[in-house]
């Protein structure tokens, strides 16, 4: 009963599956148009932004 608990607890869900693909490599076996490419582009480059400022942020709090 704990170990499920500790699991589910762990879980990413959707937003933190989503981030994982993101950052992964694309499958070549599949097939993508440039929109998607760019979109996933422009999602990377955001979430690296967010974070950035996340931690910047933090560092001013902290400091």
């Amino acid at each position: 009963m704990g170990n499920n608990r500790l699991k589910e607890f762990f879980q990413l869900g959707e937003l933190g599956n989503y981030f994982i693909r993101v950052f992964q490599k694309p499958d070549p076996n599949k097939k993508s148009n440039f929109n998607l490419k760019m979109m996933h582009g422009i999602n990377k480059i955001s979430i690296l932004m967010f974070l950035a400022a996340i931690i910047i942020w933090i560092v001013k709090r902290v400091l």
